[in-house]
């Protein structure tokens, strides 16, 4: 008998297949980074933004050269379809990350969304917008330490109590 490992083998593909070709993915995924420089929070399935952070990122990166280069102009261009977002994203976005080195957007899961497909959805965010914080899901499970340890405490104050 011989066991198998299935593996997820790429073979050679580098992104996920969003749309129906690769225009309709380009079109996707460049109204997704307009949405998010525009609202800089939005809810997407999560392929969707995940495949989308990493452009939005280096899109900051970009810009974060200043709107006299002309590579940061062209990419600017090319990814924001609204054009009058190229200036909140050199003159807004642009400075507020200018001290950090990376990680600019925040993805974080969400319940999924109602209807036939049930789809995994996210929401993503650049970092330091003015909306209130989403407060990430903790897991307050029986397993943690701090419960671990509450559940002995209450044993032992049975244990005490009983005879």
């Amino acid at each position: 008998m011989r066991l198998s490992v299935s593996a997820a083998i790429s073979h050679g593909r580098v992104h996920r297949r969003l749309g129906l070709g690769p225009r309709s993915r380009l079109d996707l995924l460049r109204n997704l980074v307009t949405a998010l420089v525009r609202h800089e929070r939005i809810e997407a399935p999560w392929a969707r933004a995940d495949e989308m952070r990493g452009y939005a990122e280096r899109l900051i990166e970009y810009a974060k050269l200043g709107d006299t280069n002309e590579r940061a102009m062209r990419m600017a261009n090319f990814w924001l379809t609204e054009k009058d977002l190229v200036h909140k994203l050199f003159k807004v976005l642009a400075p507020r990350f200018q001290p950090h080195p990376g990680s600019y957007t925040r993805l974080l899961q969400i319940p999924n969304r109602d209807g036939l497909d049930r789809a995994k959805m996210a929401v993503i965010e650049f970092k330091g917008n003015p909306f209130p914080p989403l407060i990430c899901p903790r897991r307050d499970t029986e397993k943690t330490l701090l419960n671990q340890l509450l559940k002995g405490y209450r044993e032992d104050m049975q244990r005490a109590a009983a005879p």
